[in-house]
């Protein structure tokens, strides 16, 4: 599978899962939950998807050569 697609499909998931535990966790201003939801899951998507985001970035490396 095409690593973009890897790791976009990853970090939309992991988006979605944070606004699901936020909201059961009782955040339910949705500007705020959206807002906090983007930053949990941008620091944990840094922490879990390093091997995704090395083999994007290899691919690009490789189409530009």
């Amino acid at each position: 599978m095409h690593p973009v697609f890897v790791y976009t499909a990853s970090r939309l998931g992991l988006l979605a899962v944070t606004i699901g535990v936020l909201y059961l966790l009782g955040l339910r201003q949705p500007l705020i939950l959206l807002v906090a939801s983007f930053l949990v899951s941008g620091v944990a998507s840094y922490v879990l998807l390093s091997k995704q985001r090395d083999a994007v970035s290899e691919r690009i490396a490789k189409n530009r050569e």
